[in-house]
């Protein structure tokens, strides 16, 4: 198994290059244990996008159960993230 630690400024986690997986460990300062495939991230990755300059910003769930809010300035942190962990997805 190798992993690759990913800290951004609202997510961290490892990257498993085996499995092709992260592993979100925490999102905006909550601890989780969500797994995200390439196809969740791809989706989450483009729904964002696609509402950045929402000036309410978005809600996302983190097990299926609590919602967090993200404003438009996480959105565009998180987007940044992202971009960074989109490198790696194969």
């Amino acid at each position: 198994m190798i992993l690759i630690h990913i800290q951004g400024s609202i997510i961290s986690g490892d990257f498993d290059e085996n499995s092709n997986q992260f592993y979100i460990q925490q999102l905006k300062g909550f601890e989780t244990g969500s797994v995200l495939t390439k196809e969740q991230f791809t989706k989450l990755y483009l729904y964002l996008k696609q509402h950045e300059d929402q000036p309410d910003g978005q809600v996302i769930t983190l097990y299926d159960q609590m919602p967090v809010l993200l404003t438009q300035l996480q959105i565009k942190q998180l987007l940044k993230d992202f971009e960074q962990l989109q490198t790696m997805y194969t």
